[in-house]
C-alpha cells in the first residue's frame, strides 16, 4: 500500500452493534481489549451498543471495563424470575434420538413484567413518566392510542452512576503550534446514531461536535418494534434508534473522521454465517433477526479499497505536477488543482486499513427473543463468550 505526505496516521476504532441483552457480549470484548492494552480513539454505535459505548468512553470511575460489566450485572441481578423455565422432549431428527430441551422464560418475564433497571411495561406504571420521557402526555391515553409499550427512561438513572457526561462533550483547548483555536480532545470520540422519525434521515451524534446528553442515549435505544418510545432530541426532531437504519455505523465513522487511516473493530452481536440451516420456525425467526441486523459493510469496504486506489493516483499524479514547470500551466488551473488536492487528498481519503471482525456464537436453539433474555446466567455468559473470543482473536 502506498502512504503519502498528507496522511494524518492512524485511529483505533471500536464499532458496537445493538441487540438488547446481547451487549453484554460487547462488554466480555470491552473487557479482553482493555487487557491487551488496546486503546481507542473513536467508538461508534447504535442501540445497545451507544450505551456500551457511553459508558466506555465516558466512565464516571475511569475504568470502562468495570463500569461496563457493573452496568450489566445491575440489569441482570435487577430482572424478574416470575415465569419458570419450561422442560420439553425433543426429537433431534439428525440423530434419532430424544433429547430434553430447556425454553427459558427470561424475555417472557422482560416482556410481561420488564426490566427494573431498563424499563417498565405501561400496564405495570402508574406514577408519573419520569422527565427524560418526552411522550408524557400519552400516560393519559387509552391503550389504543399508545404510540409506545414501554417506559425506558429509567435507565437513565442506572447509566449515571456509570457516565461522566462531561467527558462526552467537545473540549476547546489552545494548540501550541498554532494561533488559533482548534478542537483537541483528549478523550475518546462517541459517535451514536439514531433515525429521524419525521424523515427517515440519519442522525448522528458527535462527543467532539456537540455534547452527548442522556436524551441522546435514550433516541439511540427506541426501537419501535419492541414497543421504546421516540425521544425529542432537538425542537420538532424526534428519534428513533439507528439500528432501523444501520445496526454497525462503520460509514458514519467515515464521514465523521474522514482524514485518518482506520483500524477497526467490530463487535457483532448478530453473525452472519451460521452452519446449519434452521430446524423449525422459532429458529427461522432468529435467523431472520441475524440477517436484518448483521454487518452489511461488505459494499462499503470495496468502495473504500477503490477511493484508496483513486487517492494514490491523485496523489501520484500531484507528485509529478508539484515536479513540473509551472510556468506552463495557467495559473487558475495550478490554483484548481492546489485546492481540490487539499479537498479531495487532505481532507478526505481515509482508508480502512483492517476489519477485525468478533462475533458472538449463537446457542445451540436460537430463538427469536433471546435478545430479552436479562438472566443473570445469560449476561455472566454472554460477557465470558465476549472475553474468551476476543483474547482468542487476538493470539
Amino acid at each position: 500500500m502506498v502512504n503519502h505526505k498528507h496522511e494524518k496516521g492512524t485511529e483505533n476504532v471500536l464499532i458496537l452493534q445493538g441487540g438488547g441483552s446481547l451487549g453484554a457480549f460487547a462488554c466480555g470484548v470491552f473487557k479482553a481489549l482493555a487487557k491487551k492494552n488496546v486503546k481507542f480513539d473513536i467508538i461508534a454505535g447504535t442501540s445497545i451498543g451507544g450505551i456500551n459505548g457511553a459508558i466506555a468512553a465516558g466512565s464516571r470511575n475511569d475504568t470502562p471495563e468495570k463500569d461496563l460489566e457493573d452496568f450489566w450485572l445491575e440489569l441482570a441481578q435487577g430482572s424478574y424470575n416470575i415465569v419458570p423455565d419450561m422442560f420439553t422432549l425433543d426429537f433431534d431428527y439428525q440423530k434419532y434420538q430424544t433429547k430434553l430441551k430447556r425454553s427459558p422464560a427470561a424475555s417472557v418475564n422482560a416482556a410481561f413484567f420488564g426490566v427494573p433497571n431498563f424499563f417498565i411495561p405501561r400496564w405495570f406504571n402508574f406514577n408519573a413518566p419520569n422527565s427524560n420521557l418526552s411522550q408524557p402526555k400519552e400516560y393519559v391515553q387509552p391503550p389504543w392510542k399508545w404510540t409506545y409499550l414501554y417506559d425506558n427512561s429509567i435507565l437513565g438513572n442506572t447509566i449515571e452512576k456509570y457516565i461522566d457526561f462531561k467527558k462526552l462533550s467537545p473540549k476547546v483547548h489552545q494548540n501550541d503550534s498554532n494561533t488559533n483555536n482548534s478542537n483537541v480532545n483528549n478523550s475518546t470520540r462517541l459517535i451514536i446514531t439514531a433515525v429521524d422519525v419525521l424523515t427517515a434521515e440519519p442522525l448522528i451524534f458527535d462527543s467532539y461536535k456537540k455534547p452527548i446528553e442522556m436524551k441522546h442515549l435514550l433516541a439511540t435505544i427506541g426501537y419501535p418494534q419492541y414497543g421504546f418510545p421516540w425521544v425529542e432530541v432537538s425542537e420538532g426532531t424526534f428519534a428513533w434508534d439507528g439500528s432501523l437504519l444501520s445496526n454497525t455505523p462503520i460509514r458514519e465513522v467515515m464521514v465523521a473522521s474522514p482524514s485518518k487511516n482506520k483500524n477497526i473493530f467490530v463487535v457483532e452481536n448478530y453473525p452472519k454465517k451460521i452452519e446449519k440451516l434452521p430446524a423449525n420456525m422459532s429458529e427461522v425467526m432468529s435467523r431472520a433477526k441475524d440477517i436484518m441486523f448483521s454487518d452489511k459493510t461488505q459494499s462499503l469496504e470495496k468502495m473504500s479499497r477503490l477511493i484508496t486506489r483513486h487517492v494514490n493516483l491523485i496523489e501520484a499524479l500531484y507528485d509529478v505536477f508539484q515536479e513540473s514547470e509551472k510556468s506552463k500551466i495557467d495559473k487558475d488551473k495550478i490554483e484548481y488543482i492546489t485546492k481540490e488536492h487539499s479537498t479531495l487528498v487532505q481532507k478526505h481519503g481515509a482508508k480502512i486499513l483492517k476489519l477485525n471482525r468478533i462475533t458472538r456464537i449463537n446457542p445451540e436453539t436460537p430463538y427469536p427473543l433471546q435478545n430479552a433474555d436479562f438472566s443473570l446466567d445469560t449476561i455472566k455468559e454472554l460477557i465470558k463468550q465476549g472475553e474468551r473470543k476476543t483474547l482468542e482473536y487476538l493470539k
